[in-house]
């Protein structure tokens, strides 16, 4: 039994804190459709677009409109500094380990 108020406090926050940050990774990833998340999935693995196409059986130009649907549902523009692909896949890891 924890009879230490602040140690009760310091644990509350603990769980708010870890509960609001999942929050933030996984719920962009449930955005995303079925075949958005079917893409991701596959492009985790490390496929190219042509393999997901060839894969799911759907063309290239369809797999890049998922794609870009992706980047747009977990709000990854486009720059310079950063691969879009990379945390895509990165968000989706995160998202599916819980």
């Amino acid at each position: 039994m924890i009879r230490q108020p602040s140690l009760i406090t310091t644990l509350i926050d603990l769980f708010e804190h870890t509960w609001n940050r999942a929050r933030e990774v996984t719920e962009p990833v449930l955005r995303l459709t079925a075949r958005e998340r079917q893409v991701l999935g596959l492009i985790a693995e490390g496929r190219s677009n042509s393999a997901v196409a060839r894969a799911l059986s759907i063309t290239e130009a369809a797999v890049g409109k998922h794609v870009a649907g992706v980047f747009a549902k977990l709000e990854l523009p486009a720059t310079e500094d950063v691969n879009r692909r990379v945390l895509a896949v990165l968000a989706y890891l995160r998202g599916t380990a819980r």
